[in-house]
């Protein structure tokens, strides 16, 4: 079986149709989307249209979740809160019906574990972000311990493309963009971002499993990101530091992420579109 592992596409259709192209000349058997197909961005019922046009295996988000009132909007950024409200108005009800129904975990052929945020909550596991090496651990410990016996999660939610690998006791974090996956190893991997990518390379972001071969691959495909951008600035969603050059947000939202410091980091990444 060979997936195509999307995530975090957040209303933006012109990322969303660019990654859908690339993966059609791969050869895929399945697309599985890691949630989040909504918010941030203003074309969230095209998109949401796509993926059940493309019969993609979908997992509910925390967007996708905020948009169909299944949680609420207390732990988002201001942006963030703006554009689930705004998303709200905008989609049709079996639109909200779609995304209300979307389960929060997915096994997929008893080899791979998709999910949002992370895989250790028994509750909120599509609010966690897998962003340190203790909630790597609790997840890794719950992946090990699943009755699928599963060897791979696939979460998303963080939008930075990245594989960590768990072997003889140790967790580390593999720096190919390409690897072979071991038969005594356990992963988890992030596709990155289609729509709402946190990192200085702004393409979009996808990643290929071929479970036959034993391969993981990541991919990146450029975009016009100048579209969207105007789309939500018009619609008053754009971040009010969307201003400053990519890098240096970029830059400053890791260095609270480094800090540990969770409150700062919601609050001022939401001003910064990160």
């Amino acid at each position: 079986m060979k997936l195509a592992l999307i995530s975090d596409i957040h209303a933006n259709l012109p990322a969303l149709q660019a990654v859908l192209d690339d993966i059609a000349v791969a050869g895929v058997d399945r697309v599985v989307c890691l949630g989040d197909i909504v918010g941030y961005n203003t074309e969230p019922a095209a998109c949401v249209a796509a993926v059940r046009r493309h019969d993609v295996l979908c997992v509910a988000g925390n967007h996708d979740l905020a948009v169909s009132g299944r949680i609420t909007t207390k732990t988002f950024s201001g942006t963030a809160a703006r554009a689930v409200a705004w998303t709200q108005r905008c989609l049709a009800r079996d639109d909200l019906n779609f995304l209300a129904g979307l389960p929060l975990k997915a096994s997929i052929g008893r080899k791979l574990i998709a999910v949002h945020g992370a895989l250790h909550p028994q509750t909120d596991c599509a609010t966690v972000r897998l962003d340190s090496d203790e909630r790597r651990l609790q997840s890794f410990h719950t992946l090990m311990a699943d009755p699928s016996g599963a060897r791979i999660c696939a979460f998303g939610h963080t939008q930075h493309v990245c594989i960590y690998e768990f072997r003889k006791g140790r967790a580390v974090e593999l720096s190919e963009t390409k690897i072979s996956l071991r038969d005594d190893a356990y992963y988890l991997i992030n596709p990155g971002a289609v729509g709402q990518l946190r990192e200085r390379d702004r393409r979009a972001s996808y990643m290929i499993v071929d479970l036959m071969q034993q391969t993981v691959a990541a991919h990146r495909i450029g975009y016009d990101l100048s579209a969207p951008l105007a789309a939500t600035r018009r619609a008053g969603l754009a971040p009010a530091l969307s201003f400053i050059p990519v890098p240096i947000r970029v830059s400053v939202a890791s260095g609270l992420r480094a800090l540990r410091l969770d409150r700062p980091v919601r609050q001022f990444a939401g001003l910064l579109g990160l």
